[in-house]
């Protein structure tokens, strides 16, 4: 099949391009962009001009000469425009205001009292609508929203199934575009959380090497973002990673997906509901000041958490054979009490082959992975990121 681009769509790609370099490898002067990205002098500069108006990029002081003028050095401005980045969980929603670079401005909370779609939408315009009054002066300013969401998503933003909140075909992107005349980007949280991790809690080095991985998203529920030859999995159509539906326990607890015996009823948050020990708290951020105190009850939840977190990590390791798994979500908090018990299960299950050269880490970004990450998924189509697949 013969693909062919017009004169305009070579031009978007070459501009994104030299953004790209600038915004991951500056200070570049303009003869250094020519080298690097292949293009010739004269488009570089031409395209470094319309990048300056358009003000995501700025000069600034005198780069090593080479025998010549010394040249003036290019930086990115990650304060062009912001974004919002909001994770819809089932006890909360969550949002971030950042810059264009993934630095936090401002950060809300809401807790959920219901699930029901058209309240959620509410509570999201609110989330939005709090974190909007907080922008500081831009040339940009708000330029889209993303969302991670605990579900199925397909291309047109349509969270088709979300067993933990109860939803099925509720057209999230439409209905908010509609509403806050934005454009929005929806995808599962767990995917998202994992580009959370590739762009915002990586240099750009450590993520050259990292071509394989798969993060891990441990909260009210189990999914898996996964990340391979540089770019996410998405499957045939678009669902894969929805780890937390393998059975684990063949004729286990029933899941609210229909099925039995879900890795995530025993390794997420709904294990604090079905322990057999009374706890004194029921979410893994009110739990950590009593696993701190020694309380008994808390630190055996969550080494029977770590253990079962351990055997679908070993499933995964064993499928996919990644180069890196990152365990984040509210449960990457708890790490210092459930490492331990989920490595001791990983070492004894998991395929020595396997796990020979795989690194095994928690996030640094912690519970923002998806928030940051949905901010991410918001910024690139803004930055003019173009994807050409034959």
């Amino acid at each position: 099949m013969n693909v062919t681009g017009d004169q305009a769509l070579v031009k978007k790609l070459n501009k994104s391009i030299v953004l790209e370099r600038i915004r991951l490898h500056a200070p570049l002067s303009r003869a250094q962009l020519s080298s690097q990205t292949g293009l010739n002098k004269a488009t570089v500069s031409n395209l470094v001009a319309e990048l300056i108006t358009d003000g995501l990029v700025y000069e600034t002081g005198l780069g090593e000469s080479s025998g010549g003028r010394k040249p003036l050095m290019l930086l990115f401005n990650s304060r062009a425009g912001f974004v919002l980045g909001i994770e819809v969980s089932v006890q909360y929603i969550k949002g971030a205001l950042t810059d264009l670079a993934g630095t936090i401005e401002t950060e809300l909370t809401f807790p959920l009292a219901q699930h029901d779609p058209a309240f959620v939408m509410e509570q999201i315009q609110r989330l939005v609508q709090e974190l909007m009054q907080t922008i500081p002066p831009s040339p940009h300013g708000i330029v889209g929203i993303g969302l991670g969401v605990p579900g199925m998503v397909d291309e047109s933003g349509t969270v088709l199934f979300a067993p933990n909140l109860g939803w099925e075909e509720v057209p999230l992107r439409q209905q908010l575009e509609e509403e806050l005349g934005l454009p929005v980007v929806v995808d599962n949280e767990a995917n998202v959380g994992a580009q959370g991790e590739l762009y915002y809690d990586m240099d750009s080095d450590h993520r050259q090497l990292v071509r394989d991985l798969v993060y891990i998203s441990a909260g009210s529920g189990i999914g898996a973002g996964i990340i391979i030859d540089g770019k996410p999995f998405q499957g045939a159509w678009g669902y894969a990673g929805e780890t937390g539906h393998m059975s684990i326990d063949w004729n286990g607890r029933l899941c609210s997906c229909g099925s039995r015996g879900c890795w995530e009823l025993y390794a997420s948050e709904k294990a604090y509901a079905a322990s057999a020990f009374k706890l004194p708290a029921h979410s893994t951020a009110e739990l950590l000041p009593f696993a701190l105190q020694g309380d008994t009850n808390t630190l055996s939840v969550f080494r029977d958490i770590g253990r079962y977190l351990g055997v679908g990590i070993t499933n995964i390791v064993n499928s996919l054979n990644p180069g890196m798994l990152i365990i984040g979500g509210p449960l990457a908090e708890a790490r210092p009490w459930l490492e331990q018990s989920m490595r001791e299960v990983i070492d004894e299950r998991a395929l020595p082959y396997h796990r020979r050269q795989l690194q095994i880490r928690f996030s640094t970004l912690g519970s923002r992975s998806t928030m940051l990450g949905a901010a991410y998924a918001a910024t690139a189509p803004f930055l003019g990121r173009v994807r050409v697949s034959l």
